[in-house]
């Protein structure tokens, strides 16, 4: 036993050694350049001794790659994979494997960051667009974003977007009864902070008399039903409301558009083009809106624009909107987009094209109405004669009798109080039909009763118009030509598979292989989120541990997973701080103090919670300033709910101040929230439950080794101390007997539940010491690339004894001054040097901020450092005056194949110098699709869907 637990842990070091990029001998050379004589001592000069952890990180025994594969395989067993015929907004669906292999299983696609650099995006961006044109197309409306987390939160965007945009006053929300429950569910939490009354009602009777700003109508009907909705748009639109359509895509190629009936917004999930269920998650919810509303529209926007050379680029458009800019006035804190989801959902549509899918959505309602003959010769007829896919019969006392037969055929359905629903999708064969069938107690043949069966689409209702009428979608039908399609894509974008992405606040590590494999287990991927529990039960032993885990981590005494982004952590433990003040009386605490330097996401949280925010300033070293913060939690001592503070700073320094200030906060009543943005400085080393921190959220997508897959998915669970645990998210489908103290934020009760086995496999293998080792790397990373660059570039913000933490920011600002360069400059030359920016000017404007991680190789540090080195030689060339700046090799970053293909070449440096800076590799140099993009023109001629292809050869003119 000795023998073998002595082998374990080696091979299970081996993983940690795959994990860290350095080498022993690389540490030993890297703290000899910061002038630390151990990774401890370098610990004890980063992190103020009052925080640290007094015991080590223990998790157990780490496993090796192949033991933790066998872990999930057994974990995977436990769950039992069911025909769910559920629906609810979730259907079985067939990801093409071409699709599969190539982008939801390929780095090339997973491990990108958000296109926030355009010209080094244009792949994952130019597919993006086909979603953006494929929304707008299903839904007959003209502007659409590039996904929202889930259709609950899409739907909770939609009431706030009308709240801001209607022309009625009123500060009521009309509600169709016939929502799915969860999207009902997620609209009162979102409503209720904000002072906004829902009126739950059929639409086609109760709107006459209702005083909205707006309303929600589902289509079809979660019961399946499909209903002239019509009356009830021309009731809102009248009354000034905007009219909001929760509408299902594959329906609409058979359906009247949400356009053509008059709705405004239409909403949706994207997950039955192609993506799993997942247990829940993640998906990419869809919103178009029509023309009037989209510059209120939430959420990423990609848009056309032109770069140097006149030539049509994508790039996301209207980016004044972010949070960090608008903050508590931000539309919306959602700052991110189920990026890789959405693109799959793409090229489900690419490789089916419209005729695909018509053909998809009239087999699917062809074997709904099947099944519906087939049930009315058992004596249940369906509750509507109008449906696509969903039928819903009243079971009345058979209903327990026919839920039993059903289980054991292994199929699921909808369970109401006396109602049974029945959802088909595209898995759905007729075999299927015949089980079920046999549950409601008959034994009938499917091509028996397709004879005589009739379709239930209401003709009224049937689409006239065209869809997916662009030539990217009827380019690509044979998986040779998609297959180039999704490679060429690809090969025009940079991520962590090609070099180091350097972006401060984000931490892109090793997204390992190992910890990616099980996502696509079907024992995974397939479950229906409101399956019966007992068919989830690895599910159920994956999130107890890993919530044991993560509070071990956090110091923290509860987790909830529920939340599938940060911003939406954020906001759910902003409501759990709200639940707790109004338990104990006190519910006018509503004021939030927040540090001028936190992320935006931040005051647009508080705001979204129904607080009120007041702004904390910082001191020259970027810490949070004590006696301002003590000044102001004293003037607002009644009415004080929290501070938001992220730790270390987002300025990348721990601050020694940490549990004075939560001593000041909860001595006048307030709570602590702690942005867990920045654990990957911590785990290990430090827990935000012991130094006085009662709520965070947790980045797993950042810390925890989820992907970022080209901005998003995410998942942002929030880890409580005892008192605040009653506030955690609840959620419909959990059951219990009384509501929960406060409701969900995510559609499924455990958000992106399928992606939580990376966070969870990345654990097991890593183990306490192999985490507290990332972190402390991480750290000497940072302070390795702080080092190097100090006599180049400033490092702004230190702690007193000159150590930053995960990350650094360094102040090219003087530069801009001596030479005219910009940080954009910078940024873009950096693509020619072969890397993606760090991240530009925040939190200080015109500032650089660097984070590493811990998966750095020494190599590929000196590799970045030397560029920027070398970018400073050239700067220093402008300054002795041999070039002017416009006529440098900065300002015409990023260097392309048509610069060197160039016959009017006429620039004062030549083309080698421009297009293969100094250092950089002619043989595998990464060649930046289109030149620097014209962000102002594309703002001033936004286009967000795909035009006629003749309006691209305008745009180029």
């Amino acid at each position: 036993m000795t023998t073998h637990r002595k082998l374990t842990n080696e091979a299970a070091t081996s993983f940690v050694r795959r994990h860290v990029g350095p080498s022993p001998r690389d540490i030993a050379a890297m703290l000899e350049t910061v002038g630390a004589n151990s990774l401890g001592a370098l610990m004890a000069e980063t992190l103020p001794s009052s925080i640290r952890q007094k015991a080590p990180l223990d998790l157990g025994t780490p496993l090796s790659e192949t033991e933790a594969l066998a872990h999930m395989r057994e974990l995977a067993s436990q769950n039992a994979v069911f025909t769910s015929l559920i629906g609810q907004g979730y259907s079985g669906t067939i990801l093409p494997a071409v699709i599969q292999r190539n982008i939801l299983e390929n780095p090339a696609w997973y491990t990108a960051y958000t296109p926030y650099q355009p010209e080094i995006s244009q792949g994952r961006l130019e597919a993006l667009f086909n979603f953006q044109t494929m929304i707008c197309d299903l839904t007959g409306l003209d502007v659409a974003n590039a996904s929202l987390l889930d259709e609950a939160t899409a739907a909770a965007e939609a009431m706030a977007l009308a709240e801001r945009a209607a022309q009625a006053r009123a500060k009521s929300f009309f509600v169709d009864h016939e929502v799915h429950p969860q999207t009902l569910a997620v609209l009162r939490t979102r409503a209720e902070p904000l002072g906004w009354n829902l009126i739950v009602g059929d639409p086609l009777v109760d709107l006459e008399k209702a005083e909205v700003f707006g309303g929600l109508l589902q289509y079809p009907a979660s019961s399946g039903a499909v209903r002239d909705l019509r009356p009830a748009i021309a009731r809102l639109r009248a009354k000034g409301a905007l009219a909001i359509l929760a509408a299902d895509l594959l329906a609409l190629t058979l359906l009247a558009s949400p356009g053509e009936l008059g709705a405004d917004i239409a909403i949706g999930s994207a997950q039955r083009f192609g993506v799993p269920m997942g247990y829940g998650g993640p998906h990419a919810a869809y919103m178009a809106v029509r023309d009037a509303l989209k510059r209120s529209l939430p959420g990423r926007l990609v848009g056309l624009s032109v770069d140097s050379r006149g030539q049509p680029a994508y790039r996301l458009a209207l980016q004044t909107r972010e949070q960090h800019i608008r903050r508590e006035k931000a539309t919306s804190n959602i700052c991110t987009a189920q990026v890789l989801l959405a693109v799959i959902a793409s090229m489900y549509a690419v490789y089916h094209g419209p005729e695909g899918l018509t053909y998809i959505a009239r087999t699917v309602h062809r074997r709904a109405a099947v099944l519906a003959a087939g049930l009315r010769k058992l004596g249940f007829a369906p509750q509507s004669e109008a449906f696509f896919d969903t039928v819903t019969v009243d079971a009345g006392k058979k209903q327990n009798e026919i839920i039993a037969r059903a289980l054991a055929e292994k199929i699921n359905l909808r369970i109401g109080e006396r109602t049974l629903g029945i959802a088909l999708d595209e898995t759905t064969t007729p075999a299927v039909v015949e089980a079920v069938w046999r549950a409601f107690g008959g034994n009938l043949v499917y091509a028996e009763v397709e004879a005589s069966a009739r379709d239930a689409l209401p003709s009224e209702l049937k689409r006239g118009t065209p869809f997916l009428t662009h030539p990217v979608f009827h380019a690509h039908r044979s998986e040779t030509e998609l297959l180039r399609y999704m490679r060429k894509l690809s090969d025009r974008d940079l991520a962590l598979d090609r070099a180091m992405i350097p972006l401060g606040s984000c931490t892109m590590k090793l997204n390992a292989t190992s910890e990616m494999i099980p996502l696509t287990w079907p024992e995974f991927g397939s479950l229906h989120p409101f399956a019966p529990r007992a068919q989830a039960e690895g599910y159920r032993a994956l999130f107890t541990r890993l919530e044991k885990w993560l509070c071990d981590i956090t110091g923290y005494d509860a987790i909830s997973l529920q939340p599938n982004s940060g911003a939406q952590g954020e906001y759910a433990g902003l409501l759990a701080i709200r639940g707790y003040h109004a338990a104990r009386h006190e519910p006018h605490r509503k004021v939030c103090l927040i540090p001028s330097s936190a992320h935006g996401t931040n005051p647009a949280s508080a705001s979204m919670a129904g607080m009120e925010v007041v702004v904390v300033a910082c001191d020259a070293r970027g810490d949070v300033d004590v006696n301002d913060l003590r000044a102001k939690a004293a003037r607002h001592a009644n009415d004080l709910a929290a501070i938001m503070i992220t730790y270390p700073s987002t300025h990348g320094v721990f601050e020694e101040h940490i549990s004075e200030i939560c001593e000041i906060v909860h001595g006048h009543g307030g709570q602590v929230y702690l942005d867990g943005a920045n654990m990957n400085a911590q785990v290990g080393l430090s827990r935000p439950g012991d130094y006085g921190a009662d709520v965070s959220h947790l980045n797993l997508h950042k810390t925890f080794c989820i992907p970022h897959g080209g901005g998003g998915p995410g998942m942002g669970p929030i880890g409580v101390k005892a008192h605040l645990a009653p506030f955690l998210p609840g959620h419909p489908a959990s059951g219990g007997a009384s509501p929960p103290a406060v409701g969900p934020v995510s559609a499924a009760p455990y958000g992106s539940a399928s992606i939580l086995t990376i966070s969870y496999i990345y654990i097991l293998m890593m183990g306490g010491e192999g985490l507290t080792r990332a972190t402390e790397i991480a750290i000497l990373n940072a302070n390795y690339i702080a080092s190097r660059l100090e006599p180049h570039f400033p490092v702004l913000y230190r702690n007193a004894k000159g150590r930053v933490a995960h990350e650094c920011i360094v102040d090219p600002r003087p530069l801009k001054t001596s030479s005219g360069v910009t940080v954009d400059d910078i940024a873009k030359r950096l693509i020619d040097y072969g890397f993606h920016a760090p991240t530009m000017s925040f939190p200080v404007p015109g500032t650089l901020m660097i984070e590493p991680t811990e998966s750095e190789s020494k190599a590929e540090l000196d590799r970045f450092c030397e560029a920027m080195i070398a970018i400073r030689r050239e700067i220093a060339e402008i300054e002795s005056g041999r070039w002017k700046v416009e006529a440098s090799p900065l300002r015409h970053a990023p260097h392309t194949v048509h610069d060197i293909a160039d016959d009017a070449w006429s620039r004062p440096y030549g083309r080698a110098e421009g297009c293969f800076p100094a250092g950089t590799s002619r043989s595998d140099k990464y060649w930046c699709p289109v030149g620097r993009i014209d962000n102002v023109y594309g703002d001033r001629n936004l286009v967000c869907s795909c035009p006629p292809v003749t309006d691209y050869a305008q745009a180029a003119e």
